[in-house]
């Protein structure tokens, strides 16, 4: 039994195989800004732990920049938690369709 689509010529995949403009090992924009937004958010706990360091030892006074610091970093991380749990329900959500 042969199964026809309704006059769909599938443009997105091309028959002979995988779409050649996708290349595993590329550059591809989005992975390149999303390692970029991760280290930031390391760069933002590193430098957090840093100024917490610097608060015990005694060289620096300024409560202030330590506490700054360490709501940057908690905001960011909240932030890429959130982001990282909408992208697994989405993943879910496409995984409980049925075909």
């Amino acid at each position: 039994m042969e199964i026809r689509t309704i006059g769909l010529n599938n443009q997105i995949i091309p028959r002979d195989g995988l779409n050649e403009s996708y290349k595993p090992n590329s550059n591809n924009k989005f992975s390149l800004f999303l390692n970029q937004a991760l280290d930031k958010v390391n760069e933002l706990q590193l430098e957090s732990d840093e100024y917490k360091k610097l608060l015990i030892t005694g060289e620096m006074d300024n409560l202030h920049d330590v506490t700054i610091a360490q709501e940057k970093a908690n905001v960011s991380l909240q932030l890429t938690l959130s982001i990282r749990n909408k992208v697994v329900e989405a993943y879910r959500e496409i995984m409980r369709m049925q075909i």
